[in-house]
């Protein structure tokens, strides 16, 4: 009777441990597989002009396993792009001086095969403000990606707004919009690291003159 107590604590113990092992295996290997490089603001390029202030940047991110699962099934994702324009001051806080804002909506269509990006000015509350809307069909997710990703001459602020002589800094915004989705989809990817995509960087405005027109050759 000892002797088979002691065998079916042996085989209870061996079975544990290797539960054990098996759990911390998978919790090492997980987050290795399952993490995606950070979102980053890259080239970020101030171009100041008789009508306005232009910025230019790269926006660096990998669409997570999930979220492209999710295009797949027909549900479209919003990105939003904010930037806010500081007059620096050193005596007191720093006052804003313009602000802009932008819509990029990411959607898969079935029936073509294509991906379709959506750019919206300004901020909107619902999918009925894409009535006023740049529309662009790609080929590949990665093509649509590139098209969200690189910021073209978007002008954030008029030319009044920016003083010649005074230095300003920018805050810029872009993240992944999870307002936007359908409402159940919401209450499923709160607080999912795979549904967090955003940066931000802060930096003093280097303003570049606008570039010459090239002369054509007679």
């Amino acid at each position: 009777m000892v002797f088979i107590t002691r065998c079916l604590k042996n085989a209870l113990f061996k079975a544990l441990t290797r539960c054990l092992l098996v759990v911390c295996m998978a919790w090492v290997w997980l987050p290795a597989t399952g993490m995606a490089a950070p979102t980053e603001i890259t080239q970020l390029r101030a171009e100041r002009t008789d009508d306005g202030l232009y910025l230019s940047a790269v926006v660096r991110f990998e669409i997570p396993p999930l979220v492209e699962d999710a295009l797949l099934k027909g549900i479209a994702i919003f990105f939003v792009v904010e930037a806010d324009l500081y007059r620096d001051r050193w005596y007191w806080t720093d006052p804003r001086v313009a602000s802009a804002a932008r819509t990029l909506r990411l959607a898969y269509q079935p029936l073509t095969g294509r991906w379709r990006v959506n750019i919206v000015p300004g901020l909107i509350a619902s999918s009925s403000g894409l009535r006023a809307t740049l529309n662009q069909n790609y080929d590949t997710l990665a093509e649509a990606l590139s098209a969200i990703q690189r910021l073209t001459r978007w002008k954030i602020a008029e030319s009044s707004e920016v003083e010649p002589d005074a230095s300003h800094s920018l805050d810029l915004n872009f993240r992944l919009d999870l307002s936007q989705l359908p409402r159940p989809f919401q209450i499923g990817v709160a607080g999912q690291r795979d549904w967090t995509i955003s940066a931000q960087v802060r930096d003093r405005l280097r303003l570049v003159p606008e570039a010459p027109a090239l002369e054509t050759p007679k």
